[in-house]
């Protein structure tokens, strides 16, 4: 947004207004923006790292809701920013959040879904995902029309409202039984646990390949040296390369910069056709994701990474 670029990054706001000799592209060619877009991305895997560990101690309730309060925190500084400063702070607070919520709502979803849904539930993370890119866009697109100029500060802001539905209902979740296992060794309340979760007493089966997986892991004392043994290197290298590979396509570069990018070829706000173009994506997201929901666990992991390479 112009009124945005204008109170931070006023070179690129006066090379955007009046500097018609330079491209389009490289008006934005700004380390201070690139400081604050990337800021997020940093600090995300930092707090990854920290996250597992803070997860395996203390559990995945409490990393969650760590995750949650620097969302809040991070939109909170971002919507009432006054340097940028303060807005890069609050950026580095959100992918703190973003490091958090990664690391430890999937594995709570893994934990506590019964092994039949398990994939499509934590399929629904990632759409989500797309679900909140879709809806920022929309808000994006409203607040730019606000008068005055102030409609960054509640873009930036709403995304407090995530924020406080993944805080306050992480506060009535109850802990894995897996969790409770591996910290507490509390055996009793982790089966009572599973057996609410379930819905049914009949859990001896799944809770004894709790505690077997359990009383394994305990008994490997340098896990990363047992995993770069011979016998699982395809194991670990597909699990590192099907990822990475995956973002360095780019695709989310230029998901992330679409509206830069469309600026840069001398189109103009375009707010039309950015509005229509997230439009269609969302679309595509809806359709796509909720098939493969459908399927993924009625076919072979092995058939669907096949398919998704080709």
């Amino acid at each position: 947004m112009e009124p945005f670029l204008e109170k931070f990054f006023p070179e690129v706001h006066r090379k955007m207004k009046e500097d018609t000799k330079i491209s389009n592209y490289c008006k934005f060619d700004s380390q201070l923006l690139t400081s604050f877009t990337s800021s997020l991305y940093v600090a995300g895997l930092v707090a990854s790292f920290v996250a597992s560990s803070v997860t395996r101690a203390f559990g995945r309730k409490p990393s969650v809701l760590m995750g949650g309060a620097a969302f809040l925190a991070g939109s909170a500084l971002g919507g009432a920013a006054v340097n940028v400063y303060m807005l890069i702070f609050g950026r580095l607070l959100l992918g703190v959040g973003v490091g958090f919520a990664n690391q430890s709502v999937p594995l709570y979803l893994s934990e506590m879904a019964p092994a039949r849904y398990r994939g499509a539930i934590n399929n629904g993370f990632q759409f989500s995902i797309g679900i909140g890119a879709l809806a920022a866009n929309f808000i994006n697109y409203g607040t730019e029309q606000i008068k005055g100029g102030w409609g960054w500060r509640v873009s930036l802001a709403l995304a407090a409202v995530p924020a406080s539905i993944l805080t306050l209902g992480a506060l009535f979740l109850p802990e894995t039984p897996n969790s409770l296992i591996q910290r507490k060794s509390d055996h009793q309340k982790a089966k009572l646990m599973l057996q609410r979760v379930r819905g049914t007493n009949d859990v001896e089966a799944e809770f004894d390949d709790l505690l077997k997986a359990s009383s394994t892991a305990k008994t490997i004392n340098h896990p990363f040296k047992k995993i770069i043994q011979r016998k699982y290197r395809p194991q670990l290298l597909m699990a590192m390369a099907i990822p990475f590979f995956q973002q360095v396509t780019g695709i989310n570069v230029i998901a992330f910069y679409a509206p830069l990018l469309f600026r840069t070829i001398g189109l103009g706000r375009l707010k039309v056709c950015q509005l229509s173009k997230w439009i269609e994506c969302g679309g595509s997201i809806g359709f796509g994701r909720n098939m493969w929901v459908k399927w993924m666990n009625r076919v072979r992991w092995r058939k669907l990474d096949i398919y998704t390479l080709i």
